[in-house]
């Protein structure tokens, strides 16, 4: 996969995307990131990448040109077939939630583009002309999209095959089941006189999913019971469920 970074501020990523998990997908040639200054791609002198917005109001746009030049170059190297299978994604809190099914869907894909804003916003035109899909990772009013977008790489590229070192681990992950994850636990046994539940000692790896999957209901349950309309569940875990107060809608 390809990742393209459009940003004012090309300085933030250095940290975030050269550690950990993400580097080592870096270095296995899992994953390429390029991160375009945005301002490499506005020909005046002052190297000017936005402008007070017509109309009047307060706050700074960000100008239509750099943006649409550099998504040009970003996609350059790719061929005409990857192109059509590469989204290029606005960061804005006008766009779809960010949730586990969109990280997934975009993990599939051969790269993306991620467009950061900033100030007051982007010029319509990128909006309507460039951008084939918006995306907000909460309803919050960030600084810029800079943030936004090193969720959005976290969570995709961790669903890669290959970069993390187990796939079970991503599979049961919280949300990737639709539940919450249930507890962990690890050594010691015995933490002062906190005691790992004695079921995960036990050796019956039936009892213990029954365990982990009830564990995983009843923290969803109790923490974002708004998952469980979604959420695929069998008649035992609506039997359980019912048993501690759920009614579904």
């Amino acid at each position: 996969m390809r990742i393209h970074i459009l940003t004012l501020f090309p300085g933030m990523f250095h940290g975030p995307l050269s550690e950990s998990v993400i580097q080592r997908a870096v270095d296995k040639g899992l994953v390429q990131i390029g991160i375009h200054d945005i301002r490499d791609h506005t020909h005046d002198t002052h190297h000017t990448a936005d402008d007070y917005q017509y109309g009047g109001g307060p706050g700074m746009v960000i100008k239509p040109e750099p943006i649409f030049e550099a998504t040009q170059n970003a996609l350059s190297n790719h061929s005409a077939e990857e192109r059509l299978d590469i989204p290029v994604i606005l960061l804005s809190p006008q766009g779809r939630r960010l949730r586990q099914p969109v990280a997934e869907e975009l993990a599939q894909r051969t790269g993306i583009v991620l467009i950061c804003g900033r100030y007051e916003g982007v010029d319509e035109r990128i909006r309507e002309h460039l951008a084939t899909d918006e995306i907000s990772i909460g309803d919050y009013v960030l600084t810029g999209g800079e943030l936004a977008a090193m969720v959005i790489v976290d969570s995709v590229v961790r669903l890669i095959p290959g970069v993390v070192g187990s796939a079970e681990s991503v599979e049961g992950d919280s949300l990737t089941t639709g539940l919450l994850q249930h507890p962990l636990y690890t050594r010691p046994q015995m933490h002062e006189d906190l005691e790992v539940p004695p079921i995960l000692l036990s050796g019956n790896h039936k009892e213990i999913a029954l365990w982990r999957r009830q564990q995983a209901l009843l923290r969803t349950l109790q923490r974002r019971p708004d998952l469980l309309e979604e959420a695929t569940l069998t008649r035992e875990d609506l039997k359980f469920l019912t048993g501690h107060g759920y009614k579904r809608i």
